[in-house]
């Protein structure tokens, strides 16, 4: 058995899918401002993974629920104006979810690096991938097994 096996016994209380730099043009839900296929494929997999709680990581605003309406942006993960490991833990202790476990990461190394930052026991299923075509399929094999599960 894996870390990420654990995923198959038990919901996760929290998943957390990277923005994208695909967006809207204009002011918009979380949930819609990202229009990417990378971003979509993520929120599909999360989705079918059915958390208690999913949020998006925005390299601009931090942690976002689906719902947060924000204005689209164009700043990268790493880049000066990016959240900070710092600014995400003041976020995360507000929303009173530091303790939460178990917590997936589904996102490339530098949202995972954040992630962990909080959460350092997060499962990330992408582990070990190499290039965006092996990410895209980890993340439709996890969806497709989860949504066979509650079948």
């Amino acid at each position: 058995m894996t870390a990420n096996d654990y995923l198959d016994c038990f919901p996760p209380a929290l998943v957390v899918i990277p923005c994208g730099s695909r967006k809207l043009g204009r002011r918009a839900r979380a949930a819609d401002l990202y229009v990417g296929s990378y971003h979509r494929a993520c929120r599909r997999a999360a989705d079918a993974l059915r958390p208690d709680r999913l949020l998006i990581l925005s390299a601009r605003y931090g942690l976002l629920d689906l719902d947060d309406v924000i204005d689209p942006y164009d700043t990268p993960h790493g880049a000066a104006d990016a959240i900070t490991a710092q600014a995400l833990l003041k976020q995360a202790t507000v929303r009173d979810i530091v303790l939460l476990d178990p917590v997936v990461a589904l996102g490339g190394a530098r949202h995972v690096d954040l992630v962990r930052t909080i959460w350092p026991h997060a499962h990330t299923p992408r582990a070990g991938t190499r290039g965006m075509g092996e990410q895209m399929a980890r993340l439709a094999v996890l969806r497709k097994g989860h949504e066979q599960q509650l079948m």
